[in-house]
């Protein structure tokens, strides 16, 4: 029987017509010394406990670089170009989880009756209620289902489907990718599949500093940590691969940014201190503003689950529907709810226009002294991360009349402007032979959900650092002839206007820790002259409790033939539970909470539930204790 994959034919022919031209431009020169053109062409299967196929992605990218030399005025010219193109088989796979045939029906929990269907719950007034053939009870999960119980708490059905078969949840211009979309990533109208493209270009002067230029469509590195970015904040990140474990390199965005570095080599800067090297660099993003790709809901990677819990809302705004435990909630729980449209969930994304002041700039001083090297980096950029801002107009589905409620939970999504200054340090202890790294960033205008506000978020500074130390150790009795490789990691996050208060039923507040540490180990070992090389990652959450063992082997067959095979498996704590909201009282004295004396309006009583803020205090480990992995990627390098 012939399988068809739909759209398939398309995106093949685009990826080879640019594959044809990127080849044809370098085809008269690529025996030449002043050339080069490789790439490789891999695939990564994966299996998820409980889902079966979670990735049958496969890659084809190119790598090429054509040497100018001297060009006019400047030196060293040359153009590099890397192409990806990927098909992930998952969607038509396992469409039965993620795709077209994805979810179905939904029950969500009641106080009386135990559970109703999506459709089922209370209708106070008139004003409550949607329409069901407008959001039908199909194609749908209930949210954080695959984590948690509901367990008296906030649920609600998410479309689970593309936004080309479903369009329920899909939010313009941010989370809503149609099938071709999600299969062939690299196609969209980003043009990713042009992974980079630059030009690079050096001016000498004469007092022998060179002004190095990079222009294009690239990525730019900072700081000196893997994992969890502390500077490293320029391009955002696509978590849509594989939520935070694939190299920074492979999931960085690149954008189109122009970088130059004004290199002094050893410079004298006062009397007696001289520096062995001394850089400027001024980095400017003039690319139109892109957000991390938290994954839509749908996917096999949503990292926080946060993209399902969007979407989620987002339907809820558009075409109204059931919330569990909602009316009349206590930690006992409540009545489900059927709510109308434009009463709650999420209005828009505001996704900022190009404009002059929506470009990010940054500025970097980087030296060597000794063995000692640094770099203080400043930075102004806008969040990549999402944040929910309530106070937008919304209907009172007890008086019909539409205002701004205190504390109601609808939103619209902003990406606020960030500041962002910071410093590493990088030391060579040769006495024992061990590199230390130490990395810090401290940011103003980040927000955070925040229950204590009326608009449910606030403002803070943060304080975020690591310090890793990298170490070769010989282990006699697993290899007499070649040292393991110990590298590692401590990452610490200080929110330092944190607000917590202790309300009638729980905390209400910020749910994210003030203080929380996250902490990495790399052990790599080597053998059969490098080309077989265990290798353990684990990364711990202090605060959440949670933990990911990350072993794989990397076999080299031939020069060419590579194959890696692992797991990805947590351990600890996942969902955690917080104040939901459903005890905010925006429309007093309708939704006063049963048990609170004098209940103020818009002021939460702490009535707590896994959804939605709980994932914060979970974190991105324990809130993929569910998603076990084992992994096995070949690949062919030409």
């Amino acid at each position: 029987m012939q399988t068809t994959i739909k759209g398939l034919g398309p995106w093949c022919a685009a990826l080879t017509g640019a594959t044809g031209l990127a080849l044809a431009s370098l085809s008269n020169t690529a025996a030449a010394e002043d050339a080069r053109v490789d790439g490789f062409v891999e695939n990564a299967t994966y299996a998820r406990e409980g889902v079966g196929l979670s990735k049958f992605r496969n890659t084809i990218q190119l790598e090429g670089e054509k040497r100018y030399g001297n060009v006019g005025i400047f030196s060293n010219v040359s153009v590099n170009g890397t192409l990806r193109g990927s098909y992930d088989g998952v969607y038509d796979l396992n469409d039965d989880e993620y795709g077209s045939d994805a979810g179905g029906p939904v029950r969500l929990e009641d106080q009386i009756q135990g559970s109703v269907p999506h459709g089922g719950g209370i209708a106070p007034t008139p004003f409550f209620g949607f329409d069901t053939n407008q959001n039908p009870n199909e194609g749908m999960v209930v949210l954080g289902e695959h984590l948690h119980d509901q367990d008296n708490g906030v649920a609600f059905g998410v479309p689970v489907r593309p936004c080309d078969i479903d369009g329920r949840g899909c939010i313009d211009d941010y989370l809503d990718k149609d099938e071709d979309e999600m299969r062939f990533q690299e196609f969209n109208d980003r043009w990713d599949f042009i992974r980079e493209l630059y030009v690079d270009f050096d001016l000498n002067f004469d007092n022998g500093n060179v002004l190095s230029t990079r222009l294009g469509k690239q990525q730019v590195i900072w700081g000196r940590t893997d994992l969890f970015r502390v500077l490293d904040v320029i391009n955002p990140v696509d978590y849509s691969r594989n939520n935070i474990y694939d190299e920074l390199e492979d999931i960085r965005i690149p954008m189109w940014i122009l970088k130059s570095d004004y290199r002094m080599g050893p410079t004298e800067v006062f009397d007696g201190l001289a520096f062995d090297d001394l850089n400027f660099q001024v980095v400017w993003n003039f690319d139109q503003f892109r957000p991390h790709d938290i994954g839509q809901c749908g996917q096999p990677n949503v990292i926080l689950d946060a993209g399902c819990f969007f979407r989620g809302m987002h339907n809820l705004w558009e075409n109204g529907g059931t919330v569990a435990n909602f009316a009349g909630a206590t930690p006992d729980g409540g009545l489900a709810t059927d709510f109308g449209p434009g009463q709650i969930g999420i209005r828009r994304a505001h996704m900022p226009d190009w404009k002059l002041s929506n470009t990010q700039l940054g500025l970097k001083l980087e030296g060597v002294y000794g063995d000692l090297g640094f770099s203080l980096n400043a930075l102004t950029y806008r969040s990549q991360l999402p944040s929910l801002r309530g106070g937008i107009p919304a209907q009172n589905p007890f008086t019909d009349e539409t205002a701004v409620w205190p504390s109601l939970i609808a939103f619209d999504i902003h990406f606020p402007r960030v500041n962002l200054v910071g410093g590493s340090l990088d030391y060579y202890s040769q006495g024992i032979d061990t590199v230390f790294r130490f990395e810090t960033a401290y940011t103003s205008g980040e927000e955070f959900a925040n229950t204590t506000r009326e608009k449910l978020y606030s403002e803070s500074d943060v304080l975020r650092y690591v310090i890793g130390a990298d170490k070769n150790i010989f282990i006699p009795f697993l290899n007499e002839n070649q040292s393991f490789l110990f590298s590692g990691q401590i990452f610490g996050q200080h929110i330092l206007e944190h607000e917590r208060e202790q309300r009638t039923y729980g905390e209400a507040g910020i749910p994210d820790w003030e203080h929380n540490w996250i902490a990495t180990l790399l052990i790599q070992g080597f053998y059969m002259n490098n080309r077989l090389s265990p290798k353990l990652i684990t990364a711990h959450d202090f605060r959440a409790q949670a933990t990911t063992l990350a072993p794989s082997v990397d076999w080299i067959v031939t020069d060419n033939f590579k194959v890696t095979a692992g797991a990805n498996v947590k351990v600890g704590e996942g969902a955690r539970k917080f104040d939901d909201c459903r005890s905010c009282n925006p429309w007093d004295p309708f939704t006063q909470t049963p048990g609170v004396v004098n209940h103020q309006p818009g002021e939460s009583a702490g009535v707590s539930g896994f959804e939605p803020l709980g994932r914060f205090k979970s974190g991105p480990i324990g809130m993929a204790q569910k998603e076990d992995e084992v992994q096995l990627t070949v690949r062919y390098s030409f």
